[in-house]
Parts: structure tokens; sequence; C-alpha cells
């Protein structure tokens, strides 16, 4: 047989326990003494025995009231523990908030927002995926992160997906390279008789540029994982890169040179993501909240121009 059991029968019998006596008791709890007295009468019916002795000159616990009154105690704690645990929750003192990024934001763009929102909610718990698109999707199915940034849209019927902005693309060269004697759009037309260092075919990066080339292509020397190897590689002058303008801070080095690139259809949507059939926690709106606040500009930043390593050297 269930037993449903109140808070407030609770704290009536934890009232009367510690005062022995009904009056006192009933004030305690705010009730008339009649009805504090209907609601140790439905306790003991509830539990099938007595709990109280009751003379006319004081009340004392029954040897079952003594063994129940740990429990209540015990019940009423963890009662308001876990009242309080929500309310932390709430008001984001305490929490946590699992994020799936694109690496070339994760590193850039992100961390001075982590460290703003660190510092307004320091008892939140924040984790972090520096991952590709479609694993920073998959993440957000599966429950692994509240929220994600992605390059593609994520069409599941579950999945809500926001615009969050545009990303456009640069060629970088080294500063000797014939492509680095102009700072104005380059056509992509005028990249093709120079060897390229890619991005591996998973990125969205080289997605995006093989999509704006079809049916043509380029002269591949080298393809990449990481944008930082990339980045050295043009250092020593192999080759040329097309990247986005939000991974430009790989490229900030004085023996490199960023043009952007005029093409149709050659700029990367970003979106957020997040599950629709879930409510996000107070933690994680307050994320979601702070990072649509603070979208990428459209040129975060851009390596030094040769003019620029000239004056430096």
């Amino acid at each position: 047989m269930s037993i449903n059991l109140s808070t407030r029968e609770l704290r009536a019998f934890v009232a009367l326990a510690q005062q022995r006596n009904f009056t006192r008791a009933a004030a305690r709890c705010h009730l008339s003494q009649s009805a504090f007295s209907a609601l140790i009468k439905g306790l003991e019916e509830h539990v099938g025995g007595r709990l109280f002795d009751r003379t006319t000159r004081q009340v004392e616990l029954t040897v079952e009231g003594e063994t129940f009154l740990h429990a209540a105690l015990r019940l009423l704690k963890d009662a308001e523990s876990a009242v309080a645990d929500v309310r932390d929750h709430v008001a984001r003192k305490r929490g946590r908030v699992a994020l799936a990024v694109l690496p070339s934001l994760a590193a850039g763009w992100l961390p001075p927002l982590l460290a703003q929102f660190h510092r307004s909610y320091p008892g939140i718990e924040l984790d972090v995926a520096d991952v590709l698109s479609d694993v920073c999707i998959t993440r957000v199915r599966s429950g692994q992160a509240d929220l994600a940034i992605a390059a593609t849209r994520g069409d599941a019927p579950e999945l809500r997906t926001l615009p969050f902005c545009t990303d456009a693309f640069h060629v970088v060269c080294h500063r000797d390279h014939p492509l680095a004697q102009g700072s104005g759009p380059v056509q992509l037309g005028e990249l093709a008789p120079y060897p390229h260092i890619h991005l591996a075919r998973s990125s969205s990066v080289r997605q995006y540029v093989d999509m704006a080339l079809y049916p043509h292509t380029l002269q591949t020397f080298l393809e990449l994982e990481q944008l930082s190897t990339v980045a050295a590689m043009v250092k020593e002058n192999l080759g040329v890169s097309i990247v986005p303008s939000l991974t430009l801070f790989h490229f900030a080095d004085a023996h490199l040179h960023a043009r952007p690139i005029r093409a149709a259809g050659l700029k990367r949507r970003l979106f957020l993501i997040h599950r629709a059939d879930r409510t996000l926690s107070s933690a994680a709106q307050g994320m979601l909240d702070l990072l649509m606040q603070h979208k990428p500009g459209p040129i975060p930043g851009r390596p030094a121009t040769r003019k620029t390593a000239a004056s430096r050297s």
C-alpha cells in the first residue's frame, strides 16, 4: 500500500514531537488547534499506528513515534535540500553547461565569453568539445551537449536551429608571394596557378571551398587537419590557403598576408543548435543568451600585411 505524506504533515509531526504541546505546536505551524489536530490524526491513520500518547498534562512520543521522528527529520532535510538545489540552479549558482563548438570558434572567439560567463556564475561547471560540425550536432542530439555552434543545420525534428553568423573567406600567403602584392579582394580565378594547402575534406571549410569552385579544382599540395599546421606551412611559403575570417587569428604573423576572396556563394553560414523538445536549464539558457548577444563580427582580425610587417622590422 502506498502512503502519500506531505511535508505539511511531517512538519506538524516534528513540531509536536519537539513542543510536546498541541497549542504551542499549532502556533508554530501557523494553524488553528483543530486543523493541527486533524493533521496529526490523518498522519497516524496513514502510518497505521499511534505516534503520540496524549494525557491531560502532556504529549509523549510512542516507541513507533520515536522511530518515525528520525525518518521524518531525514525526509524534511532531503526535501529542503532538493528545493535549495533547484533554486541554486535557477539562480545559476550551480549547474553545468556543455558546449560543442567548431574548433575555429573554440580557439578564437569563444574563450573571452567563457571567461565572462565564469566570472558571473563561478559555480556553474563548463564542458567544451571543440569538434567538427557533424559531431557538434550528434552531441546535441545525444544529450552530451546543451548547445552547439556548427556550419551545418540540424534538420532533425527534435533540434532547433538558429541562424548565428556568416563568415567570409580569405586567401593567406607568405608576404613574398605574388598574391601579397595587393590588399583588395581576390577572384577565385587568380588562385588557380598556385599550389594550395587545404584543410581535410571532412572540414566545413573545405566543403564550402569545394562547392564554390565546382566543377573546377585547385592545385593541392597538402591536406591537413589543423589550422595551426596550415599556418606553419604557409609561413614557409609552401603554398597558399583559403580560410574563413574567423580563423585568421591562426595566421596573425608578420610573415603572412591575407586578402579577402570575392566569389559568389563562398560564405560560411554558422548555426546555433539545441534540443527543441527539452527545456534548457537555467545555466544553458544563460549561456545561449550570452552567445547570441556577442555573435562574431564579419572580420574579427587579419594577419599582418606586408606594410605592417615592414613597419615592425
